[in-house]
């Protein structure tokens, strides 16, 4: 339990800072009013475009600009993410999520989704919107607002072969569920000595960036990573929402899908012919040469947005979505050590106990003799997240402060 409790944000006079001043490299925020934040929205292209609604807000755009960025650097047109040269259909994430999740729905009718607002609502992103009517209330199923309760009981539904989704309408009520989840969903297959498997999804929206305060702006990745018999993934293009979400519900094991807030309105296209993507392979998203940048999730666009500025200043950066939470896909972090030798690990969740540390611990234990100089891990504050606009941005990791520490590293 120690290692849970260690992920808990911490007050302001305890919080612990990275190594660089955030005070001088973070970018400033603009205050919005309660409408404007209703009436805008923004679609952001992988390609880099933004097509906004900003209800009269020139500030908003570049709120959004500095929010999500660009996800291919210049070097990294033949190998990001991004599939827009290839035919197939343009999807927003929640789209590609919802278009995975329907396309094993038709696979195999054991799959039902279970939540809060999940039916006739279509969740509270939309993710599940239309299913209801498609599939009817057994296999779409409106919850209570009881987590523990629905949560065990799709669990026990997995144990009598069915393969729930079980949707959290923000990853912070998942605490609610974590007795459920610890006990039940990592540690049955075991504790029955393999008579059951747990074939279950967990997913829901998370992360901060939309002023949601300190409960509804959770990164649950470093409570959920200590437990047994659980697999973690994160989803960061639409390309990779469906492909991951289609295998997470294959697959034998529990798996907890997290899905930033943030990136839910990121378009890309995406192929017609079916496809899944591995749950335990990174991805390479730009090459480079100089240092091996590890990151995941929302992070991955600031990175990217880093990465083009480091280029301009002569640096060679190669870039790594790590996506795999749990376990760590070491062959191709590990080949990315041999040829670069400096590891800068960017992540949203907390400094404490988080995801970076973990992979610090193993990079150091698997390819310490491969370094020229210690890994550098820009993280989250250890502080709850404010509501303010500007101190919620101070408490992440912002462009800038990669940029100086890719300078530091390759000195």
């Amino acid at each position: 339990m120690a290692t849970i409790f260690q992920g808990l944000g911490g007050g302001a006079a305890t919080a612990l800072t990275n190594s660089f001043d955030s005070k001088k490299l973070l970018l400033p925020s603009t205050r919005r009013s309660v409408s404007e934040r209703k009436v805008s929205f923004s679609v952001v292209r992988s390609d880099g475009t933004v097509n906004l609604n900003l209800g009269g807000s020139g500030a908003r755009a570049r709120r959004v600009d500095q929010l999500i960025t660009n996800a291919v650097a210049t070097k990294a047109d033949s190998s990001a993410a991004s599939s827009t040269s290839k035919p197939g259909h343009e999807l927003l994430l929640f789209e590609a999520l919802r278009e995975g999740l329907e396309e094993e729905m038709d696979r195999d009718p054991h799959v039902c989704v279970m939540g809060e607002d999940v039916g006739h609502y279509g969740g509270s992103y939309k993710v599940t919107k239309g299913l209801a009517d498609k599939y009817g209330d057994l296999r779409v199923l409106d919850t209570p607002i009881a987590e523990n309760s629905f949560t065990g009981m799709g669990i026990g539904a997995a144990m009598t072969g069915l393969r729930p989704i079980i949707e959290g309408m923000n990853m912070g009520f998942l605490l609610l569920a974590f007795n459920q989840i610890s006990n039940n969903c990592g540690m049955l297959h075991y504790t029955s000595g393999g008579q059951f498997t747990i074939p279950v999804v967990i997913r829901g929206p998370g992360g901060v960036g939309r002023q949601l305060g300190a409960e509804h702006s959770q990164r649950l990745e470093s409570y959920f990573q200590s437990i047994p018999g659980i697999q973690m993934v994160a989803c960061s293009t639409p390309y990779n929402a469906k492909g991951l979400m289609k295998a997470a519900i294959r697959s034998e094991n529990p798996v907890i899908l997290f899905e930033h807030v943030l990136l839910y309105n990121l378009k890309e296209r995406i192929p017609d012919e079916e496809y899944i993507c591995n749950l335990e392979e990174a991805e390479m998203v730009r090459p480079g040469e100089h240092v091996t940048i590890l990151t995941y999730s929302r992070m991955r666009y600031h990175v990217m947005q880093a990465a083009k500025t480091l280029v301009n200043k002569g640096y060679d950066p190669e870039v790594i979505d790590i996506r795999s939470l749990k376990p760590f896909d070491l062959h191709t972090i590990g080949n990315s050590v041999k040829k670069t030798h400096r590891v800068l690990i960017v992540e949203e969740c907390m400094r404490t106990g988080g995801i970076g540390a973990s992979l610090t611990a193993a990079i150091t234990e698997n390819f310490h003799d491969y370094l020229d100089a210690p890994i550098v891990c820009l993280s989250s504050q250890d502080v709850p997240t404010p509501y303010a606009g500007t101190l919620e941005e101070w408490t992440v990791v912002q462009p800038a402060q990669i940029v100086t520490a890719v300078e530091q590293l390759c000195q």
